[in-house]
């Protein structure tokens, strides 16, 4: 789910041809390109970044005339579809229930959910070819970050779950859901894509992502059961949640991966509109903030906008707070090998493994919040703050990739 976003970030580089149209919901609309490594990375003004042109040239003179409003608009939204579309839906749950309410009624976002994991197993294939076999065995050298990348992701953050909710807050509900967030696996696509943009091992990357989803099947259950269930002294139904993850996420994962290997007409046809794939996975992933605004609009409109705002502000620090402890572990592991370089100090690997184990995904949270049936509060209420929170981890992680290929560039002239 990327959009490296309404920020001002805009890669301005050709994409390669095995990846020119996006891999999967969330990493999609980010960046508007990627480039191998680096032409000089800057950020940019907002009216080009909205995909106006700078009326300065390179020489000094004065550039052709910009786009017209129109095209630069239309340029802007291909560009942010979808934190526009997230946002879009939580806008029109507010302004009109109904239709919302109706697809809550026939289990829409049962099926958007399951959507998108087929569409994201099929760019988990498309990436996987377009890997090196270079890449794919230095992923395997580093095996020892990717090992702390899955315990950082399953058993670390999970374990901030039980302070989170000792938070005194209202509504309930707002600081559950992010505590709940914690105990989920990695993002489907966004932590492949930036690593991609940082110089990052992608196969390292797709490892812990692919994995991390897997066991997130055994171990999310679990996690929120001895975590957020026994601090609200609720028992959660474990077994009923290790059933829906195994409907909701393996089995997609498992038809998407035989229907493209089986089938040299899917995979040929997913390749070819890869970007319409991405946009239709933004809109399935879209359906779930509109439905659970709709059914939640009453109580929403009696929040206060103060709460709003701070449980904003505290899924920011989170994140940041999980940045800040894999790199911090990362730097610390790195010492302890003296004879030769750790894969712990290696520049792709530690990228990869802080990208990756520092997000959180929204599509497992939607099927675990569905399956609880309102058991830790309402459901409106308890998705909210996750969504904000996944939009503002792919915002802030852009900010970090942008710097860290600005500080590349400055390495590379300075030799």
């Amino acid at each position: 789910m990327i959009t490296h976003h309404p920020s001002l970030l805009r890669l301005r580089a050709p994409l390669p041809a095995g990846l020119r149209h996006g891999t999967s919901h969330a990493l999609l609309f980010t960046a508007a390109a990627y480039s191998p490594p680096p032409p000089p990375l800057r950020l940019l003004p907002l009216r080009v970044a909205a995909g106006g042109a700078s009326p300065v040239g390179p020489d000094g003179g004065n550039r052709a005339t910009p786009p017209p409003l129109g095209a630069a608009a239309l340029d802007f939204a291909r560009s942010n579809f979808l934190p526009l579309a997230l946002i879009g839906g939580m806008t029109l749950g507010l302004l009109d229930p109904t239709l919302g309410c109706l697809a809550h009624k026939y289990s829409l976002s049962k099926y958007s959910t399951f959507g998108i994991f087929i569409i994201s197993v099929m760019a988990f294939s498309c990436i996987g070819l377009t890997l090196r076999t270079k890449e794919l065995g230095a992923a395997l050298q580093a095996w020892p970050a990717g090992l702390f990348g899955l315990g950082s992701i399953l058993l670390f953050t999970p374990f901030l779950a039980q302070f989170l909710v000792q938070i005194q807050f209202f509504p309930r509900e707002f600081i559950t859901g992010l505590a709940m967030f914690c105990c989920m696996p990695t993002t489907l696509s966004s932590g492949v894509t930036l690593t991609q943009l940082a110089g990052g091992n992608s196969a390292l990357a797709l490892a812990m992502t692919v994995i991390s989803n897997l066991l997130g099947i055994m171990f999310v259950p679990l996690s929120l059961a001895k975590y957020i269930g026994t601090g609200a002294g609720v028992s959660l139904p474990t077994k009923e949640l290790f059933r829906s993850l195994v409907n909701t996420l393996l089995i997609p994962l498992i038809l998407g991966k035989v229907a493209r290997e089986t089938s040299k007409g899917i995979a040929e046809f997913v390749d070819g509109n890869r970007q319409g794939f991405s946009v239709l996975s933004a809109v399935l992933l879209s359906l779930v903030p509109w439905i659970q605004v709709s059914r939640s609009r009453s109580l929403l409109l009696s929040v206060k906008p103060k709460a709003f705002a701070v449980i904003v502000t505290i899924g920011v620090l989170l994140h940041l707070a999980l940045l800040a402890f894999n790199a911090t572990t990362l730097q610390v592991l790195s010492c302890l090998k003296q004879k030769e370089e750790s894969v712990f100090a290696r520049k792709e690997y530690a990228r990869a493994v802080i990208l990756v184990a520092s997000q959180k995904t929204l599509p497992v949270l939607v099927a675990v919040v569905e399956q609880l049936g309102g058991a830790l509060g309402e459901s409106g209420l308890l998705v909210i703050p996750c969504v904000a929170a996944h939009i503002n981890q792919i915002i802030i992680d852009s900010i970090l990739v942008n710097w860290w290929r600005k500080r590349d560039q400055r390495s590379t002239n300075a030799k």
